[in-house]
């Protein structure tokens, strides 16, 4: 199996220091919609794994999440693709939980729904804790200069994480 593991917010689409609220607020990136459905008819699984805050802060219930995975879900199926396992991480910073980032729990939960190992798995990210979550399982880390990636690199990555500027950009590397 051809496994890809996606974060989110700042990778799919627009990331905002004051959350995706909504789902008039949850706006694709230009391009990432193509570039899973791309990667989907060749022959990968597109999953991902998110971190959501915001539902524990209450800024918005469990449905409006899964109402923005529904239309990221539909508009890649427009395009002739399909997004694997969705999971995300509701619980605040300061929770105690294995699955919010940088944490590995939610890139354990997509192995283990898939039979794989991790080792070698790429995760996308623009985050350190993105970058860190993927080490912690021997995973590639790999950062997308959208989203918070810019400011990651600027503070510097570990030494094996792979760069792109765009989830369009990883969609041709790998296909």
């Amino acid at each position: 199996m051809k496994l890809l593991i996606l974060d989110r917010d700042g990778v799919i689409n627009h990331d905002s220091d004051a959350y995706i609220k909504s789902l008039e607020e949850w706006i694709p990136i230009p391009g990432s919609i193509e570039a899973i459905a791309q990667l989907s008819k060749a022959g990968w699984t597109v999953a991902v794994a998110t971190n959501q805050s915001g539902i524990a802060r209450g800024y918005y219930p469990l449905e409006t999440l899964e109402a923005m995975h529904a239309r990221l879900r539909a508009l890649v199926a427009e395009q002739g693709g399909e997004v694997g396992l969705i999971v995300h991480c509701p619980h605040g910073p300061d929770e105690g939980c294995d699955c919010r980032k940088p944490k590995p729990g939610m890139l354990r939960t997509i192995a283990e729904h898939y039979q794989v190992p991790l080792a070698g798995v790429w995760f996308v990210g623009d985050s350190k804790g993105d970058l860190e979550a993927a080490l912690a399982v021997d995973a590639q880390p790999v950062l997308v200069k959208t989203g918070k990636g810019e400011r990651t690199l600027e503070k510097g990555v570990p030494q094996t994480t792979l760069i792109f500027d765009d989830l369009a950009a990883i969609a041709r590397e790998l296909i």
